[in-house]
């Protein structure tokens, strides 16, 4: 199936310069390489939305949520931070 495609003068130029440069032998296999890299980022951004989702799922599993205690997890991390050094 053949297909026209317009191109902006800018990419028309990448076009070129990929052939040019010997790394395709032409405008065609330019444009097959660039669908194909499309369709391979596609696929890892579902990829990484549906383990987005198991993680927002797995959040949500996890129970209530606990208010946020800024100066709790500090006290915690120096005590910790208190230990390792008195151990070490």
């Amino acid at each position: 199936m053949g297909m026209n495609v317009n191109l902006t003068p800018q990419l028309e130029e990448l076009v070129r310069a990929k052939v040019s440069s010997g790394l395709y032998t032409s405008a065609s296999e330019v444009v097959r390489e660039a669908l194909r890299l499309m369709q391979e980022q596609d696929r890892l951004r579902e990829v990484k939305l549906e383990e987005l989702r198991r993680e927002v799922r797995r959040g949500m599993d996890s129970g209530p949520s606990e208010a946020w205690q800024p100066d709790d997890i500090k006290a915690r991390a120096r005590a910790r931070r208190t230990t390792k050094a008195s151990a070490g």
